[in-house]
């Protein structure tokens, strides 16, 4: 697809609205499913690669209300079944579609406290948008309604014109609530519990708030003041926050409750433990997760020149893995200089597992994907560092356990190329440093804090959720279940009083 200038986009919907838009409550079905889906604005592919700005600019005003239209306001609402937090998607659309912005927003806060996040970087393809009637009419779910860019249109509506709505908080209960980790989960948590008029503390072990947001995402996909304003937020609702402290270092969780007087507990610590694939030479130098490579470009400022911590000079990188973080963790490197970055994935593009706007954004900024292939070892030279990487080749066999084409190994076909830096971006496992100080806490054999159906640990008013309990998994997946989170810590809460 060629690149059309943002101020192209605006105008061609411009020209439509004027022909639907004084008809709006009228139109039909068929009508509506003529209008086209809007294009997201971005930065130019040439310019955006070689800074770390927001790559997607956010719709216009014009594009916002167009695609609003767009939305066949269903009876059944399948989107919201699709949507883990459960927003009220058809009533938030409608207000856009009327140019009632206020009444947007208010309609999302009252489920979500992070819209200007989750309209970012949620999969809503594989969620709300898989569900929109709409695109199964149109038997294409690239052609749904474009809830997530709505959902960030509105809320960047809500900080650009001041308009910041805080929700309300109820009369003081008395009780307390610790909150171990500022991720997404652990954000939600805070607010819902907030909410309830309990006293909340976020713990937090880096010295700025967000998790995962923040040391795991590029701010060319999400600002860090988009994660600021909304933590801004959480502090008006009056929520302390404490960072710098290492639950289970600084203070072993079970403290929280027994000598610091908490009434509840909630550990949403995220699974920041890279995983490796176990081949000769992954540790040379040159070779880093791609957990570290992104905490070290995102949270502490490698991409700044003088930077006291850069990173790592690379000029030729190969990033092993087909998610979304191998396609952060390549769009990173070209960034920070890399004149040749390689994305190596074992099956083919249709399989990867990574979303199709982050994969095209890749290949415009110049990422090269070697699909069939994967890394054997890595190779050194006498000093220890990286100089090549020996690879095999594949070939697609019959459907695994996840539904996938299987990779079958092609004999004899190993060849060496030759990069200085490799990145390995195939998962990461659960945080292990609460499990580890707090025994009676029960896991499963991978790490995961094993709850119940109120996200309710082994441990009397401890709960958790996120990746800890998921395992590594999306931002909106995290939220719902930090939404369950607070459901059950209020109730407990409420039963006990």
């Amino acid at each position: 697809m060629s690149y059309i200038q943002p101020e192209q986009l605006a105008e061609q919907a411009r020209s439509l609205l004027d022909e639907y838009l004084p008809k709006v409550s009228s139109l039909k079905v068929k009508e509506r499913q003529k209008i086209p889906a809007q294009e997201m604005p971005t930065q130019d592919p040439i310019v955006r690669s070689a800074n770390m700005e927001e790559v997607a600019l956010g719709y216009s005003f014009e594009q916002a209300q167009l695609e609003a239209i767009r939305c066949l306001q269903c009876p059944k609402q399948n989107c919201i079944e699709g949507c883990p937090v459960k927003i009220d998607i058809p009533r938030f659309i409608h207000h856009i579609a009327q140019g009632e912005m206020e009444q947007a927003i208010a309609v999302l806060k009252e489920t979500t406290l992070l819209p200007a996040v989750c309209g970012r970087v949620c999969p809503q393809e594989k969620q709300c948008q898989l569900h929109c009637t709409l695109g199964k009419a149109l038997k294409d779910v690239d052609k749904s309604v474009a809830i997530g860019r709505l959902e960030r249109f509105v809320a960047d509506w809500e900080r650009i014109n001041g308009k910041t709505v805080i929700p309300a908080v109820k009369p003081a209960t008395g009780k307390k609530v610790a909150v171990v980790g500022s991720g997404p989960a652990g954000l939600v948590v805070a607010a819902d519990c907030r909410r309830e008029g309990h006293h909340v503390t976020i713990f937090e072990a880096f010295h700025k708030l967000g998790g995962v947001l923040r040391y795991g995402i590029p701010e060319f996909r999400l600002p860090n003041d988009i994660i600021d304003n909304e933590i801004e937020t959480l502090k008006a609702m009056g929520v302390e926050i404490k960072t710098n402290f290492v639950v289970g270092r600084t203070r072993k969780l079970i403290d929280l409750i027994e000598k610091d007087g908490y009434d509840a507990v909630f550990v949403g610590t995220g699974a920041g433990l890279p995983i490796f694939m176990g081949i000769e030479g992954e540790n040379l130098v040159g070779v880093f997760s791609a957990n570290e490579y992104l905490t070290r470009a995102n949270l502490m400022k490698a991409f700044e020149k003088r930077a006291d911590t850069p990173i790592y000079p690379s000029r030729k990188v190969m990033v092993l893995g087909g998610g979304n973080v191998a396609m952060d963790a390549s769009r990173m490197a070209k960034r920070l200089g890399a004149g040749t970055v390689y994305v190596v994935y074992r099956r083919t593009e249709n399989e990867m597992p990574a979303r199709k706007e982050e994969v095209l954004h890749a290949k415009e900024e110049g990422v090269e994907f070697l699909f069939l292939q994967n890394a054997r070892r890595v190779v050194g030279d006498s000093q220890g560092r990286v100089i090549g990487v020996e690879c095999v080749r594949y070939e697609l066999g019959e459907p695994d356990a996840s539904g996938r084409r299987a990779p079958v190994l092609i004999p004899n076909s190993e060849f060496v190329m030759e990069v200085d830096t490799v990145i390995v971006a195939v998962g990461n496992g659960s945080n292990p440093l609460i499990s580890q100080t707090t025994p009676q806490l029960a896991v499963n054999k991978r790490g995961n804090i094993l709850v119940d159906e109120t996200q309710k640990t082994s441990v009397d008013k401890i709960f958790a959720g996120g990746d800890i309990v998921l395992g590594a998994a999306t931002v909106i997946l995290a939220m719902g279940e930090g939404r369950r989170s607070a459901e059950g810590i209020n109730r407990m809460l409420a039963e006990g009083e």
